[in-house]
């Protein structure tokens, strides 16, 4: 398997990273404007179903995608600069023909419970090589400055 690094070209070309959960700030934000905390964990309960099911049609919009999820990694998700969640996604190309990976990234705490998720698209991975992407968090996500937030891959279409 060969990495951005053998193939020469540097950088993660056709990376494409769609926010799916920007309503989710709105949970980010509990309790300002007089509003109570019940108020506002209904509210990012009902911001991480939206997400949920935004991403789902985003990858219902691929025709003839395959599951690839035994063909893709993550790595550990960090904190960036801004402060939001990142992880590392891998997608290797077992094919003989270059093709598109579509991967739903689902941020979770501790408990399993959904905090943010995005969809990634690597464009263009040739035959026989991987490409790396990064997908990040639509905002500051509780506990990732403790390193409690934890990434998985809900969904890998290859097109």
């Amino acid at each position: 398997m060969a990495g951005n690094g053998s193939r020469g070209r540097g950088r993660t070309r056709g990376l494409a990273a769609t926010v799916i959960a920007g309503a989710l700030a709105l949970g980010a934000t509990a309790c300002s404007d007089g509003e109570s905390p019940s108020d506002a964990a209904s509210k990012a309960a009902s911001a991480v179903a939206s997400a949920t099911a935004r991403a789902g049609e985003k990858i219902g919009e691929i025709k003839g995608g395959i599951d690839a999820r035994g063909d893709v990694r993550l790595g550990e998700p960090s904190t960036d600069g801004d402060g939001r969640s990142t992880v590392r996604v891998t997608a290797e190309n077992t094919t003989d023909a270059s093709k598109t990976f579509a991967v739903q990234v689902s941020f979770k705490n501790p408990d399993g419970k959904l905090l943010d998720t995005v969809v990634v698209t690597l464009a263009d991975v040739p035959a026989g090589t991987s490409d790396d992407g990064t997908a990040r968090s639509t905002h500051k996500l509780d506990g990732a400055d403790k390193g409690d937030v934890k990434a998985n891959v809900t969904t890998a279409l290859r097109y």
